[in-house]
């Protein structure tokens, strides 16, 4: 402080003080600048990323809720203001991203624990930066960790346009994998062809399963990343080769699905949740996207971008829009 007296800065975020509809996203301007505790590290944030997971719990139908009011994202890229003790790996000026924060990324200033933070190349944008946390994280995860694809094997990507999307085209391909696609637009599925993907669907053309069975011959397909269980699962147990096993990434509700359908092919279902990673499959997904970002093949799509104050905005087409083209991000 200054001769004695400690001046408390003031910064813009974006607060939840009630659980509902997108407009309970409010822009305050006089919520404190956090300091940097031990192993903490204090970010300037450029720009962040609008996840689907964000809505489900500004809506209270989360399985965490946070203490009310709370400042919602963890995917937040800008440059390190100040580090706490204890941190040794960054410093004051590294241009970095977060796969999470602890006081929420919408908003001017965010705190992290030094092992989310990581540094971002010069060759991608903060806007880009915004985009890799959790859908690269969580594609990392549904394909190695939990959906031990090889090289050789088919993956379908259902939603392959959206942030998860494009992230696990591009891991898939660059994995050797066979990447099938599907997205809700022509748009979409051009997005789906660019970034990885040797074949895309139009999941709202009828008949559209059948083509892409024939895709494999009538093999059938060994992983399936799933962001929308709750319309495709029963089907994608159709849809799977032996041994084949489906990766639930995303989910809006309740299915009937017959269990017989698992039975014949030895087939499973599995559930991915980045919030349940270890601290080494974490390092493990760092090391390997960031030899993408070295390499060229992780180059994330950036698609809406809006003003941070019109985060109720994003929440509402994130869930509401026809077909993503790419990560939603707000900018600071």
């Amino acid at each position: 402080g200054t001769c004695g007296r400690s001046v408390t800065l003031m910064m813009r975020a974006i607060r939840v003080s009630e659980f509902g509809a997108p407009s309970v996203l409010k822009l305050c301007s006089d919520v404190k600048v956090p300091q940097a505790g031990h192993r903490q590290v204090l970010i300037r944030v450029h720009a962040c990323g609008v996840n689907p997971v964000e809505t489900y719990i500004r809506a209270g139908m989360f399985a965490r809720r946070p203490n009310l009011p709370y400042t919602p994202g963890d995917d937040a890229a800008g440059v390190v203001e100040a580090v706490g003790e204890g941190v040794a790996a960054l410093k004051a000026g590294d241009r970095v991203f977060t796969t999470a924060t602890e006081t929420g990324a919408y908003a001017e200033f965010t705190i992290a624990a030094e092992d989310s933070v990581h540094k971002l190349p010069d060759v991608l944008d903060f806007k880009q930066g915004a985009a890799i946390g959790v859908p690269y994280f969580t594609a990392h995860r549904a394909l190695i960790h939990k959906g031990c694809a090889k090289a050789g094997q088919t993956v379908l990507i259902h939603g392959a346009s959206g942030g998860v999307g494009v992230a696990a085209c591009q891991l898939s391909r660059a994995l050797g994998l066979r990447v099938l696609g599907t997205a809700g637009t022509p748009e979409g599925m051009k997005l789906v062809l660019n970034n990885g993907a040797h074949l895309a669907f139009n999941h709202r053309e009828k008949g559209y399963i059948d083509k892409i069975m024939e895709a494999t011959d009538g093999k059938g397909i060994d992983v399936i990343v799933e962001m929308l269980s709750n319309v495709n699962l029963s089907k994608d147990l159709q849809m799977l080769a032996y041994g084949g096993r489906v990766m639930i990434v995303g989910c809006r509700g309740p299915i009937e699905i017959n269990p017989r359908d698992t039975m014949f092919k030895e087939s499973s279902i599995t559930g991915v949740s980045l919030f349940s990673a270890t601290p080494e499959e974490k390092q493990e997904s760092a090391a390997f996207l960031y030899a993408g970002m070295e390499a060229g093949w992780l180059r994330p799509v950036v698609g809406s971008q809006y003003p941070f104050d019109n985060a109720a905005q994003a929440h509402h087409d994130i869930i509401e829009s026809p077909g993503a083209t790419g990560k939603i991000v707000l900018t600071i």
